[in-house]
């Protein structure tokens, strides 16, 4: 059994987007998810911070603590161990860490666009591992949709890219229509 694992939140969720075993639902209480622009990149990073929400994720081990190759997935955000309000199946001695980016790569007034094919990604990993109504619940749980989103779905920015069914894009698109966001082209 493995002792070291990350909660997920964003597009760590997405399963296609990794080979990190032993992936299972959690719930991470007195957090919310947070669009956070950053001077490391154009577009806005997701993250969490303390807050009175609770959101759902993964879980997953990081074979022998080899957290290297996850540290780098994840530049520009710290690692921290989660002490309480984690709710999961795992042993209890299993040490969990979530990333988040911290205050000193915050940018202020921040306006940073989100890329779509990010966030079709994390959406596609709601709606596999928790349904629509947990896909419904992400939108609900995170800050800082007041900012525009790039549509790139056609020629995607974002590395691990996905491959929506209709349906799934129908949902993000869906939502998006309900948020302050704006969508622009590429560019």
């Amino acid at each position: 059994m493995h002792r070291h694992y990350f909660f997920g939140y964003g597009s760590l969720v997405n399963t296609r987007t990794h080979a990190y075993p032993d992936a299972r639902r959690a719930r991470l209480a007195g957090w919310r998810r947070v669009w956070r622009g950053t001077p490391l990149a154009p577009q806005a990073f997701l993250s969490v911070e303390p807050a009175g929400a609770e959101i759902h994720g993964l879980v997953a081990a990081v074979p022998d603590a080899d957290w290297a190759a996850l540290d780098a997935r994840e530049h520009g955000y710290d690692r921290q161990g989660v002490v309480s309000g984690i709710t999961h199946d795992l042993p209890d001695h299993a040490a969990v860490q979530v990333y988040a980016v911290p205050d000193r790569n915050h940018l202020p007034a921040d306006r940073s666009p989100i890329l779509l094919s990010y966030l079709d990604v994390v959406v596609q990993g709601f709606l596999h591992q928790f349904g629509q109504d947990g896909a419904a619940h992400f939108f609900e749980t995170t800050a800082g949709w007041d900012r525009p989103v790039i549509d790139d779905r056609t020629s995607p920015l974002y590395p691990r890219h996905q491959t929506l069914t209709a349906a799934e894009r129908a949902m993000v698109d869906r939502h998006l229509a309900a948020l302050p966001v704006t969508i622009a082209p590429p560019g």
